[in-house]
């Protein structure tokens, strides 16, 4: 299964003043997987360590800090010496320990030698209560569902997905209805690796949907075991709303919808847990679009995506017959769908600021705003071919971007001021956006 962080573990591999690295993500998007893989791919050894009811690990940790002692505790647990060169060592479920989370700050002054990458869903990781977190000591990963183009290329699309990697436009577009019917297919089964996996191997959109449900199920249990026991009611309010604040067409979240005279004081710990452990993403306005974004963002407005498209999709009880009806997914829902779909490749896209914009006194809004630190970007979504884009134009009467870009299922064209960029290729924002700029 191909993912992109590989490289930028590689990078990590490479660099001469590497601190240990943390995956951070929630559960079930591949964080296991991706560092035994590295570990296997790159390295002459790993030592896999998983903390989880892992009792023997615990004591070690709870003793002193000293880092040849914990290091002769990891040789004695693996059977084997640690060479650190050669080594790596990974440590998952690492918030169930939490001074194996406090220890890679030791590593790091006193022994930068070895290797480590470690993962733990945030639960855990950014609230447990008492930790000493080694900040600025170790280095950070995000990792998300499988990006479209990583979905392509797990279902035996590797040269549809090296297209769009390249930039191959000419071609690819000759190729729109397979791209397209391959996005259908995505929107239902999503990123998550299992579920994927399970779609690949069996092309049952039946297996897809009860791996996406025991997703689902999982986190509604962590909910109960991990979260605050006062916070958890708001917490399951608030995650089960989400589906019906999308499918408003001002996506503009409203607590109202979570309860009836609902305040936002009440919700702000369940938000806020929800978003640690990265199962929503909040996509703040911003009043006006100048660099950087964040100066101008309004704290009360926003929009809340789930971390998933397919775990949407389950969660509103999509069938997928509707793939087999021409274009009625792209209608469907409100174009939901579609803006949890660009707003999750966008958060693959590195370093990249991502806002929306609305108007103070009239309808016009703008569906995201995205920034590299160099320019804004405003981007318009549409589920289907359909190309007027008022709002997009007013947008840029007001404010003159360089460049806009509107994303549909109409086919890739460059005018002067905007982009017409296929969904299907929206993870390609970066470097068509970067390309422009050479002329």
């Amino acid at each position: 299964m191909y993912r992109a962080a590989m490289e930028e573990l590689k990078a990590w591999k490479a660099k001469k003043n590497r601190k240990p690295l943390i995956i951070r993500g929630a559960r079930q998007v591949g964080k296991s997987w991706l560092m035994k893989e590295f570990g296997t791919r790159e390295y002459e050894d790993m030592i896999y360590v998983s903390f989880d009811n892992n009792e023997r690990m615990a004591n070690l940790f709870e003793g002193s800090m000293n880092v040849e002692r914990l290091i002769a505790g990891l040789e004695l647990y693996a059977g084997r010496k640690i060479v650190p060169d050669t080594t790596l060592l990974v440590f998952d479920e690492i918030q169930e320990t939490p001074k194996a989370l406090t220890s890679l700050k030791y590593f790091n002054e006193n022994a930068p030698q070895y290797q480590i990458v470690c993962a733990g869903s945030l639960l855990g990781v950014a609230l447990h209560h008492g930790t000493s977190f080694p900040v600025g000591k170790v280095e950070f990963l995000d990792l998300h569902p499988m990006s479209f183009i990583e979905f392509l290329a797990a279902a035996g699309k590797e040269q549809y997905a090296e297209l769009l990697n390249d930039g191959g436009f000419d071609i690819a577009s000759a190729f729109a209805q397979d791209y397209a019917d391959l996005l259908k297919t995505y929107y239902f089964v999503g990123g998550m690796p299992e579920a994927v996996r399970v779609f690949c191997e069996g092309k049952s959109f039946d297996e897809a949907r009860e791996v996406q449900r025991r997703i689902l199920d999982a986190y509604e249990q962590d909910f109960s075991k991990h979260a605050p026991g006062a916070a958890v009611p708001r917490i399951r309010m608030l995650w089960n709303s989400i589906p019906s604040q999308l499918a408003k067409e001002n996506k503009k979240f409203i607590y109202g919808l979570v309860k009836e005279g609902a305040r936002a004081k009440e919700y702000e710990l369940a938000l806020l847990w929800l978003a640690d452990c990265g199962l929503v993403s909040k996509v703040h306005r911003v009043a006006s679009p100048e660099i950087p974004l964040k100066a101008y963002e309004d704290l009360k407005a926003f929009k809340l995506f789930l971390n998933d498209v397919g775990l949407l999709s389950c969660m509103t009880n999509i069938h997928q017959s509707i793939l087999l009806d021409g274009d009625r997914l792209f209608t469907e829902f409100k174009g939901a769908l579609t803006e949890q779909y660009v707003l999750q490749q966008l958060k693959t896209l590195r370093g990249l600021d991502v806002y929306y914009w609305s108007a103070e006194r009239s309808s016009a809004e703008v569906d995201f705003l995205v920034s590299d630190g160099r320019e804004v970007v405003p981007v318009e979504v549409k589920a289907e071919v359909n190309l007027r884009a008022k709002s997009l134009k007013a947008f840029h009467d007001k404010y003159a971007p360089r460049l806009s870009v509107r994303t549909s299922m109409a086919g890739y064209k460059r005018e002067e001021w905007l982009l017409n960029l296929p969904l299907w290729a929206i993870g390609t924002l970066k470097r068509a956006v970067e390309d422009t700029r050479k002329g």
